[in-house]
């Protein structure tokens, strides 16, 4: 690694990745498959039913009890359609040989949250879901079950990714978090609320001038494509919502919504950040998936300005009332080990720079 600066790894030290063997695939990387600070993980050729979700255990490899939890082996070589409320197993194309005192952490990308597609990363000896441990040297397997719609996925679709830290990263506390935005903004609140080492986002629930605050997955719908950009009719598969009472919506149980934060958020080059867990004190329901937000997201000279977070949001149990400005979630930041050499926009052609409320890329 060029860099010895600790925290997320950029671009070009993700492909120094690929070409020290660190990060080992049957092909080279696709295009647009590496990120400013993240790495699109590809599947591989198969994938497995399994009878339930599970983690390995400490020194033990996946592939030890595969064979006891696997219920049927399908080929995704050409395309398969995944399920709703079933559980799948896919080897990912990747493999890592990590470096001592290199680090990563999985998210489900942007795309995958927003189609309600439940994932995770496991490896080998995992007593935990997406994080791998330092000097890691091994395979690397995704948990997939759509939640809300069925799914056609194939060999080298991308639904979660990867990042790379180095040494024990460079998470900002409380007064760094303020300090920072004083000097870029990274909301547009008036006075941000930033505590517990993040700042928080609340939810618009005002809606934009015709109403519309968000959406509703629909049940018993067609497939999606995952591969397939502005493929599918948006009122197939989602029921626009507008509220008759504005600034407060019910969340019935277990139905799926997309919705959008009040504050455009900025993460300035240098830094990459995080939509943190679920916390229980905020209400009974899970926020976003996705919980990356790349360098350069929202930042204006990217053309990013006003890019707003939107929010994959999940009601558990019981009906739940959210109000216009609640507290759903929070962005923790971190320092990048080095400045990447493209930041997320237009240059990417990065599918949400600058997004308001916005479905995923598959529909129109």
């Amino acid at each position: 690694m060029a860099e010895e600066a600790s925290g997320i790894l950029p671009d070009r030290e993700i492909a120094a990745l690929f070409s020290s063997g660190a990060i080992a695939a049957p092909t080279p990387p696709d295009e647009g498959q590496i990120q400013p600070a993240s790495l699109d993980l590809r599947l591989g050729l198969k994938a497995f039913r399994i009878r339930a979700s599970f983690l390995p255990g400490k020194g033990v490899p996946v592939a030890e009890k595969l064979p006891r939890l696997s219920l049927h082996e399908i080929d995704i070589s050409t395309g398969a359609v995944l399920e709703t409320g079933c559980v799948y197993l896919v080897p990912l194309a990747e493999r890592l040989e990590l470096p001592t005192g290199m680090s990563a952490a999985a998210n489900p990308k942007s795309s995958t949250g927003r189609l309600d597609i439940f994932t995770r990363l496991l490896t080998d000896g995992a007593q935990e879901f997406d994080k791998v441990p330092a000097g890691y040297k091994g395979p690397l397997y995704i948990e997939i079950s759509p939640r809300t719609f069925p799914v056609v996925v194939r060999a080298g679709s991308r639904l979660n990714q990867i990042r790379f830290r180095a040494g024990a990263g460079a998470m900002l506390g409380e007064a760094e978090l303020r300090d920072l935005h004083a000097r870029e903004g990274l909301v547009n609140a008036a006075d941000p609320n930033i505590s517990g080492g993040g700042i928080a986002l609340s939810i618009d629930l005002n809606g934009d001038a015709s109403g519309l605050v968000g959406y509703r997955g629909k049940r018993h719908t067609g497939v999606v494509d995952v591969d397939r950009k502005a493929a599918h009719s948006v009122l197939d598969f989602w029921e626009p919502l507008r509220l008759s009472r504005p600034g407060e919506m019910v969340l019935d149980p277990d139905e799926f919504y997309i919705l959008v934060s009040a504050e455009a958020v900025h993460v300035p080059p240098d830094f990459a950040a995080e939509m943190t867990p679920f916390d229980p004190l905020v209400g009974e329901f899970r926020v976003h998936y996705a919980g990356f937000f790349d360098p350069g997201f929202g930042h204006s000279a990217a053309g990013g300005t006003g890019a707003r977070a939107v929010l994959e949001v999940r009601s558990h149990e019981v009906p739940f009332i959210l109000e216009h400005g609640q507290i759903v979630g929070r962005l923790v930041y971190e320092r990048m080990a080095a400045l990447p050499e493209r930041v997320y926009g237009a240059s990417l052609s990065s599918n949400y720079q600058a997004q308001g409320l916005k479905l995923s890329k598959h529909f129109a």
